[in-house]
């Protein structure tokens, strides 16, 4: 275990930035590809791309700051740096998804299978980013727990140990002893859900399906199993108190839990819709000679 960070220098570089710029690199290439395949054009895709990822980090921080306010109440000037982490992946969704809106009625570019071209490369950025978040120790860190799957970071990992008081923000203190586990890998559970929704991308990219299918799929069991097998694990606060066991590291319902199910309730509805109704045609077969335009 290392501490979250390279340094180069005075350059201090955190492994959960350099694998999610990987994940962005890896993502565009592929998502190219996959535009070529469908027979789309390409051209202006990471332009929009761009955009997208700018609107997302605002997006991931503003929501971030609404659902943990408590982390800012010592150094509200904090908000601003978003490279120590502190991003919510809904959030990030929603300022995407708002800038390839506009470029699609801007410019008349498709909007779902741009959209749908870049889910690889989503998938591959959850698995980078809790990584990163695990070699950071502290970010998106797990409840103390006594089941045999705890563990217990070692000195030197970074991780600064969890309160077992009454978390002081006035003061930025913990009145309490400070211990450092065992505690549920939250972390890895994510990256564990992004490896599942990694495979199942290219099931639900398969030719003949309608544009839109996949993407709806995506954010429907992403919400699942991250509000089934990480969620209740995070040490974070309970909004709405309908379930918690200390001894097990186990809370229903965080913020991420109650935004999550209208979503859910979308994700379902738009996939019914598709069933009846194919908003952009199907995706053609790679083997027609439509879909390989020159």
């Amino acid at each position: 275990m290392q501490p979250g960070s390279i340094h180069l220098g005075p350059l201090s570089i955190s492994w959960h930035g350099i694998l999610i710029v990987l994940a962005i690199f890896v993502g565009i290439e592929i998502a190219k590809r996959l535009l070529r395949r469908w027979g789309q054009d390409p051209q202006g895709f990471e332009q929009a791309v761009f955009w997208a990822l700018l609107w997302g980090v605002v997006g991931a921080r503003a929501l971030y700051v609404v659902t943990s306010p408590q982390a800012f109440l010592v150094n509200p000037m904090s908000i601003l740096e978003v490279w120590r982490g502190g991003l919510s992946f809904h959030g990030g969704m929603i300022g995407g998804l708002l800038a390839f809106w506009y470029y699609h009625q801007r410019h008349g570019l498709p909007f779902y299978p741009y959209l749908e071209a870049t889910l690889p490369g989503v998938a591959l950025g959850i698995i980078g980013g809790r990584i990163g978040n695990f070699l950071s120790a502290w970010d998106s860190a797990g409840q103390l727990t006594t089941l045999p799957i705890g563990y217990t970071f070692p000195p030197g990992s970074g991780f600064p140990g969890i309160c077992t008081s009454t978390f002081d923000l006035a003061y930025g203190g913990c009145a309490g002893a400070v211990v450092m586990g065992p505690v549920h890998l939250t972390q890895i559970y994510g990256a564990m859900i992004g490896l599942v929704l990694l495979g199942a991308v290219w099931f639900w990219l398969r030719p003949g399906r309608p544009y839109g299918y996949a993407f709806w799929q995506f954010v429907l069991w992403y919400s699942l199993l991250r509000w089934v097998f990480e969620e209740p694990f995070r040490l974070n606060p309970l909004w709405v108190k309908v379930y918690q066991n200390t001894s097990l590291g186990v809370g229903l319902l965080t913020a991420t839990q109650i935004f999550t199910l209208p979503l859910i309730g979308l994700a379902i509805w738009m996939l019914w819709r598709l069933a009846r109704k194919p908003i952009e045609g199907l995706r053609l077969n790679p083997m027609t000679p439509e879909a390989h335009p020159r």
